[in-house]
C-alpha cells in the first residue's frame, strides 16, 4: 500500500516567541512521522502595522479553504481600540463553535498540588461578550452586549456530551452565572439540561461560575468535562492549566464543522523572544491534537509518549517548576532535541498515550424551537442626563400619550424612581421604561414616543423593545442585583 500523501495545513508562526516555538514543534512532530505539508501564512503585529485590521495578511483565508487545518502559534494583539482580536476573527468566521482545552497534571514530573487531576474543558467558542459588539454611550458609560442564543448553546452542548461519549468520560459539569444573568446564562443552562436529557449515563450537574471556579483552582481532581460559555470557559481553561502545572503545557483545539484550529492556550510572551527560554510544549500537543484530528495517530501517540518520557528524565524548561527528577532548566532548543531524542520510546510511570483518531463529534442538527407566540408590551428608553433624576422624570412624564405610561427609572440597573433611595450613586446613562400596564401596544406608539423624546430635547441613546413569548417576560424585571 502507498504512503499516504502529507497533509495540507496552514502555519502561522506569530508574534513573539511564536516562530521559535512552531519551528521547535515542526521539528518534533516531523520527526515523529508526521506527514504534513505546511502553507505558512503572515499574520499578527506585522500585518497590522502594514494596515489590515483584521491582522490576516492577503490570501490566508483562501490557504484555510483549501486545508481546512490551522495550524497557529500566538500572536500579540494590541490593546485597547482600533482592531479586533484576531483569534475571535478567526474562530467566529471559520464557524468554530467548540473549544476543547485538556488540562492534564504531570506529577510527580511537573509540579503541582493535585496529582490526579485529569479534565477537558469545553468552551463555546463564538458567542457570548466576545461578540465584540461594544458601544461608547455617553461620556460616563460604554456598554458591551452579551448575545447567547438556542442555536449557539445546542450545538455546543451536544458537542461536550458527544465528546465525553466518545472519550469515556462520566460526567460533565455546566457553569454559568444564571443566578443574576437570568435570561442569557439562564438559557445557557437551560439547553444544557434539555440536550442532557438525550445522554441519561452521562452523570450532570450545574455550578455557579464563581464556585465552580474556586473548586477547579481547589479540588480538580472532582472534575471530568466542564462546558461553559465563551468568558467563562476562557478564564477556568487558563486556571485549570496553571494548576495543572503551568499554563505553558496547555493545548487547545478549535473545532468546527469544516475547519479546525490547534493552538497553544499562552500567550506570544514578547520578553521571551529570541532569548532561548520558551517552552513549545503547549504548541506541540496542540500538534499532537492536530495529527489525531488528520488521522494521524501513530504520530501522535509517538510524540507524545516522547515527551513524557522526557518529562519523565527531568528534562524541563524554566517554567515548568522542578518537579521528581528534574535538573537545572534547559533552553527550548535544548528541549525541543531532547523530545526527538526520545522518539520511539515510552513513559515508564506516566500514562502512555495510545493511538487514536480524535473523535468524528458532529453538532448534529439543532431542534427547531416552536415559535413562541409574541407581544410588544413596552420599550426601554435609554436617556442621557446629568442632573436630579426628579427633573429627568417630570421631562418624561410629559412624554406619555396614549397607553405608554412611564413606570420605572434606573441608573445602572438598579432602580432609581418610584422609590428610590438618595445613597445610590448615579452616573449619566439612565433607563426609562414605559409600558401599557402588561397589555400590548404597536411598534407605531414606540415610534411615536420617540418622535416626541425627539421633539422635546431628551437626549435618547437606544431604545429596546419589551417583548413577551408565550406570556413570559422576555426582559429583566425591576431592582438590579
Amino acid at each position: 500500500m502507498p504512503p499516504l500523501a502529507p497533509a495540507p495545513i496552514t502555519v502561522a508562526l506569530g508574534d513573539g516567541i511564536g516562530p521559535e516555538i512552531m519551528e521547535a514543534s515542526l521539528r518534533i512532530l516531523e520527526a515523529g512521522g508526521a506527514r504534513l505539508a505546511p502553507e505558512f501564512v503572515e499574520i499578527g503585529e506585522a500585518v497590522w502595522r502594514e494596515g489590515h485590521s483584521s491582522g490576516l495578511a492577503p490570501g490566508v483565508w483562501d490557504s484555510l479553504r483549501r486545508t481546512g487545518v490551522f495550524y497557529k502559534a500566538p500572536v500579540t494583539t494590541p490593546q485597547g481600540g482600533g482592531v479586533k482580536s484576531l483569534n475571535v476573527t478567526i474562530r467566529k468566521t471559520l464557524g468554530l463553535y467548540a473549544n476543547v482545552r485538556p488540562c492534564v497534571a504531570y506529577a510527580p514530573f511537573v509540579a503541582t498540588r493535585h496529582p490526579g487531576m485529569d479534565l477537558v474543558i469545553v468552551r463555546e467558542n463564538e458567542e457570548d461578550l466576545y461578540a465584540g459588539i461594544e458601544h461608547r454611550q455617553t461620556a460616563d458609560v460604554v456598554q458591551c452586549l452579551k448575545l447567547i442564543t438556542r442555536p449557539g448553546c445546542e450545538r455546543i452542548a451536544r458537542y461536550a456530551f458527544e465528546f465525553a461519549r466518545s472519550q469515556n468520560r462520566r460526567k460533565i459539569t455546566c457553569l454559568t452565572k444564571d443566578n443574576i444573568m437570568k435570561a442569557t446564562d439562564g438559557l445557557f443552562r437551560r439547553v444544557f439540561e434539555e440536550v442532557g436529557a438525550d445522554y441519561p449515563e452521562i452523570a450532570q450537574e450545574h455550578m455557579i461560575i464563581d464556585i465552580g471556579a474556586a473548586r477547579i483552582a481547589d479540588t480538580p481532581e472532582a472534575f471530568d468535562v466542564v462546558l461553559a460559555p465563551n468568558l467563562y470557559g476562557d478564564i477556568v481553561s487558563d486556571i485549570a492549566a496553571q494548576v495543572a502545572g503551568s499554563v505553558g503545557l496547555a493545548p487547545s483545539a478549535n473545532i468546527g464543522e469544516r475547519c479546525a484550529m490547534f493552538e497553544a492556550v499562552h500567550g506570544s510572551a514578547p520578553d521571551l523572544a529570541g532569548r532561548d527560554l520558551a517552552n513549545p510544549s503547549g504548541l506541540l500537543l496542540s500538534g499532537v491534537l492536530m495529527l489525531s484530528h488528520l488521522d494521524q495517530g501513530e504520530a501522535a501517540a509517538r510524540v507524545r509518549n516522547a515527551w513524557l518520557r522526557t518529562l519523565e528524565d527531568g528534562v524541563r524548561t524554566a517554567d515548568m517548576g522542578a518537579g521528581e527528577s528534574a535538573s537545572a532548566p534547559v533552553g527550548a532548543k535544548a528541549f525541543t532535541q531532547a523530545v526527538i531524542d526520545r522518539l520511539g520510546e515510552t513513559p515508564r510511570r506516566l500514562k502512555p498515550a495510545r493511538v487514536q483518531s480524535a473523535p468524528r463529534v458532529a453538532a448534529g442538527n439543532q431542534t427547531p424551537a416552536a415559535a413562541p407566540q409574541k407581544e410588544t408590551v413596552g420599550v426601554d428608553l435609554f436617556v442621557e442626563w446629568r442632573g436630579d433624576v426628579g427633573r429627568l422624570v417630570s421631562q418624561l412624564k410629559a412624554l406619555e400619550h396614549g397607553p405608554l405610561e412611564l413606570k420605572m427609572v434606573t441608573n445602572r440597573g438598579v432602580k432609581v424612581w418610584p422609590d428610590g433611595l438618595p445613597e445610590t450613586f448615579c452616573v449619566d446613562h439612565w433607563r426609562c421604561r414605559f409600558m401599557n400596564g402588561g397589555a400590548p401596544i404597536s411598534l407605531r406608539e414606540i415610534a411615536d414616543l420617540s418622535a416626541r423624546a425627539a421633539e422635546a430635547g431628551v437626549e435618547f441613546i437606544k431604545m429596546e423593545n419589551l417583548c413577551t413569548f408565550d406570556g413570559e417576560p422576555g426582559f429583566s424585571l425591576g431592582q438590579g442585583q
